[in-house]
């Protein structure tokens, strides 16, 4: 290289000086001249020759007439160039060195004028600089599209004028006529709100709209940006809509017993995850629970990922699953001939009053069936001692004050693709109850087990709910049971759970879907193993943090259930309903509608007495706040 050649240094232009063995002296400008008439001040630097890029041989008059050149004849010349390139087919958008580009100069590109053109081009609508080339020490520049030129020339005019266009969207914002799809990238910030993802909007308060999560889906909605289908409370409580993704992978191969009978892993019609089996060896009752706790280790990121979500989500577009969609092939039972799963076997006395509870790894073979099917074949020797059992156990819970509450379930689906919804009211079965009071044995038996053998455990526990002296019958009773009762608790102390009639209760039969359940799984495994369990306080921190993400996920699912039930009323504006009136209230009456599971306040209802009927239909409905107003007919 010859001395004052030009080259780039961190990105500004700079001249050589003189080589000093395997390093060159260069000149560069280190500080440039300010408005207020302070010099531009220069530095020497010694520096390697893989620092710089030579930009021009050629020698410049001086590193003061390189930086302060300008043409306006060269800067037209660019888009010439452009033209030129473009209009050969052997060039047409084909990369193209700098030296190459500065063929094309009309006289010659001067020495004095290269880093003026440098910066032209680096600047220009017309070609992008090759960053992949330049960290390889190659000026390369990429001939732009015309698409790509006219998404530029819309930035730079929309940053130009910035100030007007932001005033033009405002204005379409208040009168609620966007032009989308491209004002869409300005609501951003609108929809950032209105799922809880920030506090603040500058966007509603320049449109003079009030800042509340509501009001900004109700301008969303009325803006077009959302659908009135759109569902943000899973969103809004912290929730993704997909499953958790880590691989659980198969299971590991360790040393299980065979369970002596098949088992029933019986659900509703729609149960794809199916946790739990049941069945009687003639001697002992065997409840079979999916084994996750064989993979998923304590403090493991599936562990602590399973923890951030607390449980599957439910809700009607489908299930956002604790744990990856994909472990239920090899850990939910009765998907495969054989499963394994750890087994709770108890042994009943007559009343039954659990004498025995052993916790075992098991191999079994479990039968699917829907509670439809098991009912149908409830009097069957497969199937009958079960009954019995849950029969007995739940006597034995009503004798020890449980609670029993029944209001109307429905089951709420969405299509897809056309978000049509339907509400259907759940039919039940004795099998539900069977099934119920199986999980309650095994919840019971394993709190009791680890009560005895002093492992930490979440226990959950409940008060006795205090009922009024006279309790009304029909649906006013189960509401009037259902105002009465008294929150559930999550702790690492036994308590009884007066709700069910249990002095010892905890949750255990669903590892697949429930946090909890899956720490007292690696517990009861651990302990079994002879392995270190955890103490207490880990597991207080454990049982705190899931049961918070727990109640949060219950709420999203409440939540999401009543926005797809206005949006069925909705779609379905001429439905009308039978109502009972379960509450009074001065001269206003609540009124339950079974086939949708809601509850309607009506107005001016003097004379209306619990348990009485109306006919009622869905009047105004927003869906934003979840408000919603019912006519007697």
């Amino acid at each position: 290289m010859v001395k004052n050649s030009v080259v780039l240094y961190k990105n500004q232009a700079a001249t050589i000086n003189e080589r000093d063995g395997e390093k060159y002296i260069i000149r560069y400008c280190s500080q440039p001249a300010s408005p207020g008439g302070k010099k531009a001040l220069y530095s020497e630097q010694k520096i390697r020759e893989k620092d710089f890029i030579l930009l021009s041989q050629n020698p410049v008059s001086s590193l003061e007439n390189l930086l302060s050149y300008q043409d306006e004849n060269l800067k037209n010349q660019i888009k010439e160039i452009y033209e030129l390139l473009q209009s050969d087919d052997s060039t047409l958008g084909q990369p193209i060195s700098f030296e190459d580009l500065g063929s094309f100069v009309s006289d010659g590109l001067k020495s004095d004028a290269v880093w003026y053109f440098y910066s032209l081009l680096i600047n220009s609508l017309e070609f992008s600089l090759s960053q992949d080339e330049l960290k390889k020490g190659n000026l390369i520049f990429i001939p732009r599209s015309s698409q790509e030129i006219q998404e530029l020339v819309k930035k730079q005019y929309e940053k130009e004028h910035e100030s007007e266009i932001r005033a033009a969207f405002i204005q379409r914002l208040k009168d609620r006529k966007l032009n989308l799809p491209d004002d869409a990238k300005y609501m951003g910030e609108v929809e950032a709100y209105a799922l809880c993802k920030t506090d603040k909007c500058k966007t509603l308060q320049e449109a003079g709209v009030s800042l509340s999560i509501e009001k900004a889906h109700k301008v969303l909605i009325e803006t077009g940006i959302w659908d009135y289908t759109k569902n943000p409370y899973p969103t809004r409580f912290g929730f993704s809509f997909d499953s958790a993704r880590e691989q659980l992978g198969a299971m590991p191969q360790e040393e299980r017993e065979d369970c002596p009978c098949t088992c029933y892993a019986i659900d509703s019609e729609s149960s794809t995850d199916p946790d739990d089996a049941v069945g009687f060896d003639g001697e002992k009752l065997w409840v079979c629970i999916a084994d996750p706790a064989s993979s998923v280790l304590p403090d493991s990121s599936i562990d602590v990922a399973a923890r951030g979500r607390g449980t599957t989500l439910y809700i009607p577009e489908g299930a956002s699953r604790m744990l990856a969609e994909s472990c239920l092939e090899d850990y939910a039972l009765g998907l495969r001939e054989d499963s394994r799963a750890l087994a709770f076997c108890l042994s009943l006395d007559q009343n039954c009053v659990i004498g025995e509870c052993q916790i075992k790894r098991v191999n079994v073979k479990v039968k699917r069936m829907t509670y439809k099917e098991a009912e149908e074949k409830k009097d069957s020797p497969e199937l009958k001692k079960l009954f019995e059992i849950a029969r007995i156990n739940h006597q034995k819970r009503i004798a020890n004050g449980s609670v029993t509450v029944q209001m109307p379930e429905v089951h709420i689906t969405v299509d897809k693709e056309s978000k049509k919804v339907s509400v259907i009211p759940d039919q039940k079965y004795e099998s539900n109850d069977m099934i119920q009071e199986m999980m309650l044995l095994a919840g019971e038996a394993a709190a009791r087990f680890a009560f005895k053998n002093k492992i930490p455990f979440p226990y959950v526990s409940q008060e006795a709910p205090q009922f009024p002296d006279q309790i009304p019958e029909g649906w006013a009773g189960q509401f009037a049971r259902v105002k009465c009762m008294r929150k559930r608790s999550v702790g690492i102390t036994p308590a009884p759970h007066s709700g069910l009639g249990l002095s010892f209760y905890s949750q255990v039969t669903s590892p697949l879907r429930r946090y909890s359940d899956l720490i007292a799984h690696q517990q009861l495994r651990a302990f079994i193993k002879g392995e270190k369990i955890l103490d207490k306080d880990a597991m207080l921190e454990k049982v705190a943090a899931g049961d918070a993400a727990s109640i949060a996920a219950k709420k999203a699912s409440r939540l999401s259930d009543t926005h797809w039930k206005l949006v069925y009323l909705m779609q379905n504006p001429d439905l009308e309903f039978e109502g009972f009136c379960i509450d009074v209230r001065g001269n206003d009456a609540l009124f339950l509608i079974p086939e949708i599971d809601m509850q309607a306040t009506i107005k001016g209802c003097s004379g209306v007495e619990l348990n009485d009927k109306a006919k009622l239909k869905a009047d105004k409905i927003d869906i934003t706040s979840q408000n919603i107003q019912f006519l007697r007919l």
